[in-house]
């Protein structure tokens, strides 16, 4: 398995920051800020490098590589392997209702002897996240390792894009296929935001939008504490994120971000579902929780063996906390991980993946998620 990382930007256009391919790749995985796979330029180029490869990416809330976050910019790591190979299925839609119904057929059509993994990228604004995993996870046989992450738009919540061989479109789902008996894929997931205020009941919803909590409009708790800064919503609400918890279920938190409003009906959208009956929790971030959240997901990673290549996906609400310490997060994750794993990833709306090695795969907002893959 060999890897080359490239690295444009406005002013300096390409540079190749790190490997070499002495084989065609198969595979080149880009993550690019809103505006900068527009033209078609871009793609055009990454086309004229790696002839042969299937050019799949989307758009994102930061860009990172290596151990550097970069904003405005657009990062790829082209995949040659020795043996393993690929297939890649995408479905676009309109609707958050189709959701589970695109995740079952990206999975189904997928599924087949020696897949090892399922890479998913996906529309950030216009699916719904805990329905597409769902249905990937209904069409998936035991033991795929299923991560991924949901596409972003900075932090204004327009228009989210995904692509595969082409242009990136809004409302594109893709899954990536690996199969090989070479493979191995790891992963790690991890927050780090503090829970604050009372445990509230969700009284009312219906999927990812939120109505009431203990009887309240959602949006009216969220502009009560967010004072002068709810006139920025959805953005502001990104520093406050809800931690959901189903009835008499004290291990699996799930923490939810929001992805849009609704003024009429005083509601919140979330990245996922919120279910009715669920307790809910706001939660705010800290400097260094975060930074460490980001470390034990890198340990759980590597806890079983080390990679190749580390796939980052990290949510925009973090970016916009640690600001200026933004590197941190992403420098922490190398340092566990070593020198020798390549790293490449981006600030989504969600992440997918699993709690931990046993746990079933789950839209997460507000972490820190690492896919591992190699080829021994």
């Amino acid at each position: 398995m060999q890897l080359q990382q490239l690295l444009w930007t406005a002013p300096a256009h390409w540079q190749v920051v790190d490997g070499d391919l002495d084989k065609p790749a198969q595979l080149v995985l880009y993550f690019a800020a809103p505006g900068v796979m527009t033209d078609g330029r871009r793609l055009g180029e990454l086309r004229e490098r790696f002839s042969k490869a299937r050019i799949i990416g989307c758009t994102t809330g930061g860009e990172i590589l290596g151990n550097q976050v970069h904003d405005n910019s657009l990062v790829a790591t082209a995949i040659a392997f020795d043996d393993a190979q690929i297939r890649v299925a995408s479905r676009n839609s309109a609707t958050r209702d189709a959701s589970f119904r695109i995740g079952a057929e990206i999975a189904a059509e997928l599924a087949g002897s020696g897949l090892k993994g399922l890479f998913v990228l996906s529309d950030g604004t216009m699916v719904n996240g805990s329905e597409l995993v769902r249905g990937l996870k209904s069409a998936m046989t035991d033991g795929v390792v299923l991560t991924g992450g949901l596409a972003g738009d900075g932090d204004t919540f327009g228009s989210t894009l995904v692509g595969a061989d082409v242009a990136p479109t809004p409302g594109t789902v893709l899954g990536i296929g690996f199969y090989g008996d070479k493979l191995t894929f790891r992963h790690g997931s991890f927050g780090g935001w503090d829970a604050f205020g009372p445990e509230r009941l969700v009284t009312r919803s219906e999927d990812n939008v939120l109505y009431e909590l203990d009887g309240e409009p959602a949006l009216d708790l969220y502009e009560r504490y967010l004072g002068d800064e709810a006139c920025h919503l959805p953005g502001s609400a990104l520093l406050f994120p809800l931690r959901i918890r189903a009835p008499h279920d004290l291990g699996t938190d799930l923490v939810r971000t929001v992805v849009g409003i609704d003024k009429t009906s005083r509601a919140m959208i979330f990245a996922g579902d919120v279910p009715v009956g669920y307790s809910a929790q706001l939660m705010r971030g800290n400097f260094d929780h975060l930074v460490e959240g980001a470390a034990r997901a890198a340990r759980q990673a590597a806890a079983t063996g080390g990679g190749a290549l580390a796939i980052l996906i990290s949510c925009i609400g973090r970016k916009l906390l640690l600001g200026q310490r933004i590197d941190e997060e992403v420098e922490t994750v190398c340092d566990v991980l070593g020198g020798q794993v390549r790293t490449i990833g981006f600030y989504s709306y969600g992440e997918i993946c699993p709690h931990d090695f046993t746990a079933s795969c789950e839209l997460h907002n507000q972490t820190m998620t690492i896919t591992l893959i190699d080829e021994a």
